[in-house]
């Protein structure tokens, strides 16, 4: 999963070069090819490479532009295109760890692999269907004519490779919000079953939380992309603080689940909440930069989540061998989603001053040409389109 989000900088560089398409084809190819060769690999080092990197790069390839293409098609009920798409890993979560334990047996896991790597060529088909209504060359800025070859050069990296999105403040604060909030977020996927082994020695049922993770991450992403349509412009991102304070409220709850019951009320919580996170993350990036700029401001923002996302389990890890206990390393990993969903909170108060100082500095401009003008009122007359911008301030 790190290697997915650390790549998405550089797929959302080709997704603007090549297309959605091209992009998503080609990486789910890679993919297969990268499964295909995990089959054949005969050391842990050389799998490092087939799985790890390999596989890992292409499923970013194929996985970022799934997203981008839906707001080719989707502006009112883009949310709701997305949770239903987002929905489908919830129904895999659920039902692929039970069909792969089925299959690696009597399989092994050569041919395991191998059936994984058709699934990818299938997926490849599939991306096929991606036809883009937004014309690739209008991602960027067009490049400047003359100047020689060097020049030209130049001009097409800035054009798919550039920061422009890091300029608008509203992105900036919502992306490294993101990236803090999602320090703890794999903490609790990852050590949940551990914990329980612990906690519960006895129960064989630590099965039932999976399940309940996925189902009602499922529920959460079709309903949130539901009611994410109906929330109007960057006021979806209260639904994001929400779901930020309440993951990071369960992670601290864990530990303190002294029967198992109370651990499955958990997991549901927890899985209703990281639908909702994830499904409402492409529509307010297509909110706050547009939907020209829409594959750079995902790519860059899963980069940015791909550090902190990877070092969370690592470190709760310490913490369980220092402390000889998962508590501490629950209960810390809850701090960084209330954070980072504290610091969301304001993008829209943000987003909300700028436009008041831009619609004011706009009046002004029209104000200083009529004093500059004075004959465009006499007789009471008032510049062209200046009851418009009363109207609209």
């Amino acid at each position: 999963m790190g290697m997915i989000f650390f790549c998405s900088p550089v797929v959302s560089m080709f997704t603007d070069h090549f297309g959605c398409r091209k992009t998503a084809v080609s990486g789910a190819l890679v993919a297969s090819v990268g499964l295909l060769a995990s089959s054949f690999a005969t050391s842990l080092g050389l799998r490092y490479f087939t799985y790890g990197i390999l596989f890992g790069c292409g499923s970013s390839f194929a996985f970022q532009p799934s997203l981008v293409i839906l707001g080719h098609y989707f502006r009112r009920r883009l949310g709701l295109a997305n949770g239903v798409v987002t929905a489908g890993s919830s129904l895999f979560s659920m039902g692929l760890p039970v069909l792969l334990k089925k299959v690696v047996e009597p399989l092994g896991l050569q041919r395991t692999f191998q059936v994984l790597s058709v699934f990818m060529v299938v997926q490849a088909l599939l991306a096929l269907t991606f036809r883009p209504l937004l014309s690739s060359s209008d991602h960027g800025a067009s490049p400047q004519d003359g100047g020689g070859c060097w020049r030209g050069d130049l001009s097409q990296i800035r054009k798919y490779f550039n920061l422009r999105v890091f300029h608008i403040t509203t992105y900036r604060v919502w992306a490294f919000g993101v990236a803090t909030a999602v320090l703890g977020y794999f903490v609790p996927y990852i050590h949940l079953m551990n914990f329980v082994k612990e906690q519960f020695k006895e129960t064989e049922k630590e099965w039932i939380l999976l399940v309940c993770i996925g189902a009602s991450s499922g529920v959460g992403r079709l309903v949130s992309g539901r009611v994410g349509d109906l929330i109007p412009g960057l006021k979806k991102i209260y639904m994001q603080v929400a779901s930020f304070m309440v993951l990071g409220l369960m992670s601290v709850m864990i530990p303190q689940c002294r029967v198992f019951e109370g651990l499955v009320v958990v997991c549901l919580l927890l899985g209703l909440f990281d639908g909702c996170f994830i499904t409402i993350m492409a529509p307010i990036a297509f909110e706050l930069v547009g939907p020209m700029q829409a594959s750079q401001a995902i790519g860059y923002l899963l980069g940015l989540m791909a550090v902190p996302m990877t070092a969370g389990p690592p470190i709760a890890g310490l913490l369980h061998d220092y402390f000889g206990n998962y508590h501490v390393a629950f209960y810390l990993a809850g701090v960084p989603p209330m954070v980072g969903g504290f610091v969301l909170f304001f993008v829209p108060l943000i987003h909300l001053r700028m436009q008041r100082a831009q619609n004011g500095s706009d009046a002004d401009q029209i104000s200083d040409k009529m004093l500059s003008n004075p004959s465009h009122c006499a007789n009471g007359d008032m510049l062209p389109g200046f009851t418009d911008v009363e109207t609209h301030i």
